[in-house]
């Protein structure tokens, strides 16, 4: 569903429900003055909606749906589902999840079973009764399902009578589901469906990852449920969307409000759950004052954007939030215009105003606890102003990245079982190659391994592919690959991929598999570094041995016995070539062995400028190629025009190429090309 707005959607999340008195009209107000133009509301607060069983109450919608007619504020209207009010765990404690650590207790938010009928059918009515009352008002542009959605963990006696089924109907019979996973280790064969274990005592690997997978399924059928509960109501202009998230990395304490959004989302398949949604949407949460670099951001936004190859909507982002977060002058502006540069058709901050009472306190909105103005809200006036003024030049970006980083939940779910190394997980080895490739200005798209089909690699859409720790792969897919590079693709990849068959069943041919001839080389051994380098690069956590069959070597390993193996590989297979990272070093000699690749390309270049230089480009709703140019740094830069002609549309400046553009600390230029 292409969006119809003529301006970037710029707004917040709405609470009048948790205000400590009433003001609706004067942040009505308030936000008008910012230049917001959108709000969402309603997904947290079922208790308020349906207070008791059967009995509703919009009021509270009522108030602030009227208020946005007034103001001409268009609103997104949020199902409650994902915190449940007490009534509901009081008729049936069984709305409560079960995972391998037992049964939750009624407290917190995304608790529940998704699965159990009791849930299913007050959920079901609640959606009902929101949708029906609001879907006509002409302020509701649009509807998010649910927020945040994971599996949570269920595990209990209804979703194990589930996999069951969903194993039985996939393998018939018991001896084809004990070779698929190799039961007959520790006597976990079963000759009988009725011996089938509960899963949460499992320890095979295998089979838990396959049940883990049934379980992000589960999550994904469970928004295409709530999309057709919506639209049965909804107009034919109002979208679907849903916050995706990403996996929460911890800074180190133990509080879960302590992270920010790192990599691929364990607990839901984003690609399989993009069904549910007609414009895909997002959550994106990032280190900010000397920690700010903007590739949470873009990370987010690629990954988000490449769901349905379209712009999305950015649903949450930050605003105060922590007391490490308050952001330096300039960062607030910086941050949003970075959401456009990846695709984002909206910036709304979690939240509007700040909250005196509950688990999220001292997450602050973009008004602090005195619900004044203050620094973070004059900023965000500025850069409403700007789209007021702008914002038809910054809508409807399309991105043609000819580079993309290929993810799997199942290699993530494997090395959950398998680790590479404690200080090395799934997520740090997607973030080293994309990180690299961000910090050198080379945009590229974040797919999903099941989005690669022979098509899409046979239309030319991508040059070059990079496989992160692709550790689980099916065979087609290895052919898949060897026939992009046969045809003139590049492929690099790294350490850990192509090991194991989707039941994490490690492959007993030659490694790397099937692809080994494409990179001319294979291993079978592998190694704790300890104080071995490459090129004068520490090599941590991870080395492969690699035994050359043709291809050549790019670095070898420094070491009394080790030396005798290469650690990165390049081969020239048919038409293009395959480049293989048997270790993990820093980025500075992945960066080295990028520069090569895309010299094998078609049409790429390594742009000049770098980190803390960041430029996105795009072309606009307009049909005009824009260069938005960011310096992540509290110091002053200047830099060279890298293009012919072009036009600063927020300064109205003209620069030919070679000129001199003067960067300031946590500065934005977009940069219009001129014909």
């Amino acid at each position: 569903m292409k969006m119809q707005n003529t301006h970037p959607l710029f707004g917040a999340a709405y609470y009048l429900e948790y205000m400590p008195y009433d003001r609706l009209e004067k942040d009505m107000e308030m936000m008008k003055a910012a230049g917001m133009n959108v709000i969402r509301i309603a997904e947290s607060t079922w208790s308020t909606l349906e207070p008791r069983e059967g009995e509703f109450d919009f009021s509270y919608i009522d108030r602030v749906l009227d208020s946005a007619n007034r103001e001409g504020m268009q609103v997104i209207i949020g199902t409650p589902t994902y915190a449940i009010p007490s009534w509901l765990e009081g008729k049936d404690h069984d709305v409560m999840v079960t995972t391998r650590s037992g049964q939750r207790n009624y407290g917190s938010r995304q608790i529940m079973n998704i699965m159990n009928r009791t849930f299913r059918f007050h959920a079901e009515h609640v959606i009902h009764k929101l949708v029906e009352h609001t879907a006509p008002d002409p302020a509701v542009i649009g509807f998010q399902i649910d927020n945040e959605t994971k599996h949570y963990g269920t595990a209990g006696k209804d979703v194990q009578i589930l996999f069951k089924k969903y194993l039985q109907d996939k393998y018939k019979i018991t001896e084809k589901l004990n070779h698929a996973f190799g039961l007959a280790y520790w006597s976990n064969s079963i000759d009988s469906w009725e011996d089938l274990p509960d899963m949460t005592g499992c320890i095979n690997g295998g089979l838990e990852s396959e049940f883990q997978r049934f379980q992000r399924k589960l999550a994904a059928e469970y928004l295409e449920w709530q999309a057709e509960l919506v639209s049965e109501y909804k107009r034919a202009d109002q979208f679907i969307t849903h916050n995706f998230d990403f996996e929460w990395r911890k800074f180190g304490a133990d509080i879960a409000q302590d992270g920010y959004s790192y990599g691929v989302q364990p607990d839901i398949n984003h690609y399989d759950a993009s069904r549910a949604v007609t414009i895909a949407g997002t959550d994106i949460y990032h280190p900010t004052q000397d920690d700010l670099t903007g590739a949470e951001i873009a990370f987010g936004g690629d990954s988000i954007r490449s769901l349905k190859n379209d712009n999305y909507l950015v649903l949450e982002c930050q605003a105060q939030a922590f007391k490490y977060w308050t952001p330096y002058p300039g960062q607030l502006r910086q941050q949003a215009y970075s959401h456009l540069a990846s695709g984002a058709e909206s910036v709304m901050y979690w939240n509007w105003h700040s909250i005196h009472s509950g688990y999220e306190t001292y997450w602050k909105g973009l008004l602090s606890h005195d619900l004044d103005r203050n620094p973070a809200y004059e900023e965000a006036c500025q850069i409403g102003g700007e789209w007021q003024k702008i914002g038809k030049q910054l809508v409807h970006l399309q991105k043609n990245n000819k580079v993309a980083i290929v993810t799997d939940n199942l290699s993530l779910t494997a090395f959950q079982w398998f680790p590479i190394d404690k200080d090395l997980s799934y997520n740090d080895v997607v973030r080293w190659t994309y990180d690299a490739l961000y910090e050198m200005n080379v945009e590229c798209d974040v797919v999903d391994i099941h989005a690669l089909d022979a098509r899409t690699l046979q239309s030319g859409k991508y040059e070059m592919l990079i496989t992160p720790a692709l550790y689980v792969i099916t065979e087609e897919k290895c052919r898949l690959l060897q026939e992009f590079v046969r045809e003139g693709g590049v492929l690099l990849s790294t350490f850990k991929s192509f090991v194991a068959n989707d039941n994490l069943q490690v492959y007993h041919e030659t490694q790397p598999h099937i692809l080994h001839e494409c990179f001319g080389m294979s291993y079978n051994q592998f190694s704790e570094p300890g104080k071995t380098t490459v090129d004068g690069h520490l090599v941590t956590c991870w080395m492969e041995l690699l035994k050359l069959d043709g291809a050549e070597m790019i670095a070898g390993y420094t070491h009394k016995y080790w030396g005798q193996y290469a650690a990165i590989t390049r081969n020239h297979y048919g038409k293009g070539s395959a480049y293989y990272v048997g270790c993990y070093t820093g980025k500075e000699l992945l960066k080295e062995v990028y520069r090569k690749a895309i010299s094998d390309t078609a049409t790429l270049s390594i742009p000049e400028l770098e980190a803390p230089v960041i430029i996105r480009s795009g072309v606009n709703g307009q049909g005009s190629r824009l260069h938005y140019v960011f310096h992540y740094s509290e110091e002053d830069k200047a830099i060279k025009c890298p293009y012919e002609k072009v036009c600063d549309i927020l300064s109205d400046k003209i620069y030919k190429k070679g000129d001199s553009i003067h960067l300031t600390d946590w500065d934005v230029k977009i940069l219009k090309e001129m014909n």
